[in-house]
């Protein structure tokens, strides 16, 4: 997709440098939400459908709260919580098995395979770098809201010095107070841990060059390391679906540069985006589908989602299902997405779904997350397996984090901008 159609799809604002509009709040559509399907909690409204009225810039600072609904607030907050918190247990689930072949998994676990949180790094419920690059990149999501004010926001550059803070506390000590953009999340010390970290986002964060997709870093990594962090994209409700592709493949870029890693992590953010808006698993997966056709090179990734799809009518979901979906070692972007995508479609609830993730030979802190991520948007917080939820590392640091982007989204013109500025605000997500 070029960058004038990328631009266009917003229907306001010009393509910023790297093809990302420089503005993005839709129209509101004269319909309501679609409904979520059945398997979606009753009580759960409709993603903020209404909060889209005006681009940002057209509409007066003191009524734009007023047009987010409580009800409409309320389902979008537990949906950001459910795709942060459910990316991390299904990190959390994966991480004792992950290099595991299934036989290996059995042996260990028995013929049943790992049916609850194991230890992993020492303890249970702890999460790998898949978790920590996710908040990351929340973090950037959030500056460049804030940015915006400036006039100078390009949305890739601040995902990216989000990115370039996670690769400090790979192999900082502790926080470093010198640092005067860490903001809090930085300021984590549970954060500096090394959990596995892919060598592409080490390599591809090691030092200030922004990849691109003209110029991206490490042309042949193809893992799904760059998929797994890009759930948040599909968080940005206001923003086009084609637009929440293109900003996702062009941040997967910056890390992983094979059409297969960035087109799968920009297919993940369009499903979780229609996830988020109420629409059913079905509906999203075709709406990736048919964005994904329109850009060079996406035949592996489709192929791997239309093999996800027709499984679900093959038999009985199984560990050996779930390894039938990908052909190679199950460790490329496009088999993990076809894995995840599969489990969440079969899923009878989201220990079902997670365990079915997670008990294979591929990889299955991947699988386990970008499941978690699906199944998390889909149904929210509250599905959330409650004694998984009890031990998992950083909840409380996650759910601070899903809040905050929640209140940017939907209060962003009442914490800062022209007329008014809340300095704790800015003193959590400075705009330097």
């Amino acid at each position: 997709m070029d960058t004038t159609t990328t631009a266009t799809a917003a229907g306001t604002g010009t393509a910023g440098t790297n093809g990302v509009a420089t503005a993005v709040e839709e129209p509101a559509p004269t319909t309501p939400a679609t409904p979520a399907t059945s398997a979606t909690p009753a009580a759960s409204a409709a993603p903020p459908r209404t909060a889209r009225a005006q681009a940002p810039d057209q509409v007066p600072a003191n009524v734009r709260p007023a047009l987010w609904g409580r009800v409409e607030q309320q389902d979008f907050r537990s949906r950001v919580r459910g795709t942060l918190l459910g990316t991390a247990i299904g990190d959390a689930l994966g991480a004792p098995v992950a290099g595991l072949s299934l036989e290996g998994i059995r042996d260990a676990y028995g013929l049943a395979g790992l049916t609850e949180l194991a230890p992993a790094y020492g303890r249970r419920g702890t999460v790998t770098a898949s978790t920590q690059l996710t908040l990351f990149t929340v973090d950037g999501l959030i500056r460049a809201h804030v940015r915006r004010d400036t006039g100078g926001w390009h949305p890739p550059t601040d995902v990216h010095r989000a990115y370039l803070r996670w690769a400090a506390t790979q192999h900082d000590w502790g926080p470093d107070e010198r640092r005067k953009d860490n903001g809090w999340l930085a300021q984590e010390e549970w954060l500096y841990a090394r959990r596995g970290p892919d060598r592409a986002c080490m390599t591809g964060f090691a030092d200030e060059t922004l990849g691109t997709l003209e110029q991206p870093k490490n042309p042949t990594a193809r893992d799904a390391a760059a998929t797994v962090r890009s759930a948040p994209f599909g968080l940005l409700v206001g923003w086009e679906p084609a637009l929440v592709l293109q900003l996702a493949v062009e941040c997967a870029a910056q890390s992983h540069g094979h059409p297969t890693a960035f087109l799968s992590a920009g297919a993940l953010a369009v499903i979780v985006h229609g996830l988020t808006r109420g629409e059913s698993l079905d509906a999203a997966i075709q709406r990736a589908l048919g964005l994904l056709g329109a850009r060079a090179q996406h035949q592996p990734v489709t192929d791997a989602l239309q093999r996800a799809v027709s499984a679900v009518t093959q038999g009985e979901p199984s560990p050996k299902m779930v390894e039938a979906l990908s052909p190679g070692d199950g460790r490329d972007a496009e088999d993990a997405l076809a894995v995840a995508v599969y489990c969440a479609l079969v899923a009878e609830d989201i220990p079902h779904g997670l365990r079915l993730a997670v008990n294979h030979g591929g990889d299955s802190t991947a699988t386990g997350a970008l499941c978690g991520a699906l199944l998390g948007a889909l149904h929210g917080e509250t599905a959330l397996p409650a004694a998984w939820l009890a031990d998992l590392e950083g909840r409380a640091t996650m759910l601070e984090l899903s809040d905050d982007f929640a209140l940017e989204m939907t209060q962003g013109p009442a914490l800062h901008g022209p007329s008014v500025s809340a300095p704790g605000w800015l003193a959590r997500y400075p705009r330097g």
